[in-house]
């Protein structure tokens, strides 16, 4: 069946008055956007879904959410009754249908005989992957498209050991979810029925108290320790991290801590932000505002469903410098292991866990405290997915991370997690206050001991079918023709991860390491149409990295963007 046929198929079986059936109509005559609607099915992978809201087999509408549903259903039923007994917990975050999209979800998994468990509201994304493992349930929900703009939505999926699904477990769901026709194959229930009957249950307060105590757990210093006046701004860009965010905050004694009124509260139009991603300097707009009023010496965002954590430093000159992922992670490898240090509690099998695309610098950090740093594919369904193996190998997790501002710092969440990351940047922030330095001034010290990295992780977007197709010629033109040097530097050494890499597993990702310590990375987006590069240099000053890394990146950008 064409996309032409999927779209005829859709306005006929969607009956009239129905807002989809509208949609239908309007796009009438109009082949490329028809195109771009029903070309696929919306794509289900390690990350779930994601996409445009909007009637189509390529968008998220209430048709797709349960179509995934009811294959999922079907995939949890096929695992047997100890698996519909322990049940799915689902979650969603404020964007546009999200909340419609968890009741539809709920609804249908219950009705199938799976005990379903729900929020009475939003909640952050890694709250959600603590309590699968908590209630042991076989599986996790989340209705959130992460930072991505407001017209977006998605549906990410968790298996029972509480990280997004594997390639297996993703690939078992697919294939379920293929089977279910979309206007003849779902079996609805009735959400308030399946209620009362105790198959739909709502999570009270005392879930959101088990995650919060979970994470303070994870101080290192406390108390006279700190100094807990430090002015301090929070954001969490009208998302679910609000109220966590700020209890977290109370519960640890800080008293001088700020949250722009525009962004406290849910907004589906995320109006004072437009696109919603902390690693984005923009979002930091309303934060700074701020800052500047209440002498703020830190700046701190989430993303809508919280998993995202980014921040902004004040500078010795006044000024508020955004810190990348990589110089993020900087600061909280180091406060990590120097304060087990200093504490005394450093394991002796301590272990931390990067992604293969995140910067070096850390590993050097980890090697100076006898502390082993393990790769692993990007995405924290990877990351934290080496925590069961490595407790088998007697080592001791300590952090995990990637350079687009994800940090996993609790063994007992096994995703990234931005309130978590944003207690312990707190915490470093009050701790070396106390000592009368800032984070600024520590970043520059770590940049003289270990030397001077620079990083840049530039992206090209590339939407639709026509960007899909030109990412996948720009990737096999870069394998094609590996160049033998990049602005004057020989290429030493090429890893392609497409059949996997000792133990890394196969992925569509290319990394170039070149003489005098730089290396850069290229692949393609798992969630979003774009081709994303990293770019990595370590010398002698701050000026050369930048200047080094910057004629590197400049010269591959001129040759993959001559890929037509």
């Amino acid at each position: 069946m064409d996309y032409q046929e999927r779209y005829q198929l859709w306005l006929k079986k969607i009956p009239e008055g129905d807002p989809l059936h509208q949609e239908l109509l309007d796009l009438s005559g109009n082949d490329k956007e028809i195109r771009e609607r029903f070309f696929q099915d919306l794509k289900f992978g390690t990350a779930g879904l994601r996409g445009i809201v909007g009637v189509g087999t390529n968008c998220m509408n209430r048709y797709t959410v349960a179509r995934a549903s009811q294959g999922i259903a079907d995939y949890i039923c096929e695992a047997g009754e100890e698996a519909k007994r322990k049940g799915v917990i689902i979650a969603h975050d404020p964007r546009h249908f999200s909340k419609e999209f968890c009741a539809l979800a709920a609804s249908i998994y219950a009705e199938a005989g799976i005990k379903v468990y729900v929020f009475p509201d939003l909640r952050p994304t890694p709250e959600l992957a603590y309590l699968i493992r908590k209630l042991g349930t076989a599986s996790g929900i989340n209705i959130t498209a992460s930072h991505n703009p407001k017209e977006y939505n998605g549906y990410k999926a968790y298996w029972e050991d509480g990280c997004q699904v594997s390639a297996s477990v993703a690939d078992g769901m697919t294939a379920k979810i293929e089977a279910v026709d979309y206007f003849t194959g779902i079996r609805y229930g009735d959400y308030e029925k399946l209620k009362a009957e105790g198959m739909i249950e709502l999570l009270g307060p005392e879930y959101d108290r088990c995650y919060l105590d979970e994470i303070e757990s994870l101080a290192i210093h406390s108390g006279d320790e700190l100094d807990l006046s430090i002015p301090i701004v929070y954001t969490p860009l009208n998302g679910a991290g609000s109220i966590p965010f700020r209890t977290m905050m109370q519960d640890r004694g800080f008293t001088n801590f700020q949250i722009p009124e525009e962004q406290k509260d849910p907004d589906p139009d995320f109006t004072t932000v437009g696109y919603p991603n902390p690693e984005d300097p923009k979002a930091f707009r309303l934060s700074e505002e701020l800052g500047r009023k209440t002498g703020a010496e830190l700046l701190m965002a989430t993303d809508p469903d919280s998993d995202r954590f980014a921040v902004e430093l004040l500078s010795d000159d006044g000024t508020y410098v955004p810190l990348n992922g990589n110089q993020t992670g900087y600061l909280l490898v180091n406060y990590i292991l120097e304060g087990h240090k200093d504490a005394g509690t450093l394991p002796e099998r301590g272990a931390m866990v990067k992604s293969i695309v995140t910067s070096t610098m850390s590993s050097e950090m980890a090697e100076a405290y006898g502390v082993r740093m393990f790769e692993a594919l990007t995405g924290f369904k990877n990351i934290c997915g080496r925590i069961p193996e490595l407790e088998k190998e007697n080592y001791h997790y300590l952090f995990g991370y990637e350079e687009s501002v994800g940090y996993a710092a609790c063994p007992n969440v096994r995703d990234k997690d931005g309130i978590s990351a944003g207690m312990l940047v707190a915490e470093a922030a009050a701790y070396y206050k106390k000592m009368g330095k800032t984070l600024f001034q520590v970043l520059e010290e770590l940049y003289q001991k270990y030397g001077y990295y620079a990083e840049y992780e530039p992206n090209l977007i590339l939407k639709g079918i026509e960007g899909q197709e030109r990412i996948s010629r720009m990737m096999s033109a870069i394998r094609a023709s590996s160049p033998a040097k990049i602005a004057g530097y020989a290429v030493e050494k090429v890893i392609d991860y497409k059949d996997g890499y000792e133990d890394i597993p196969a992925s569509n990702v290319l990394r170039f390491f070149l003489e005098g310590g730089s290396w850069f990375a290229v692949r393609p987006s798992g969630t979003e149409p774009k081709i994303k590069f990293y770019f990595y240099t370590r010398q002698n000053s701050r000026e050369e990295a930048l200047r080094v890394n910057g004629a590197i990146s400049e010269e591959v950008l001129r040759i993959v963007n001559q890929v037509e």
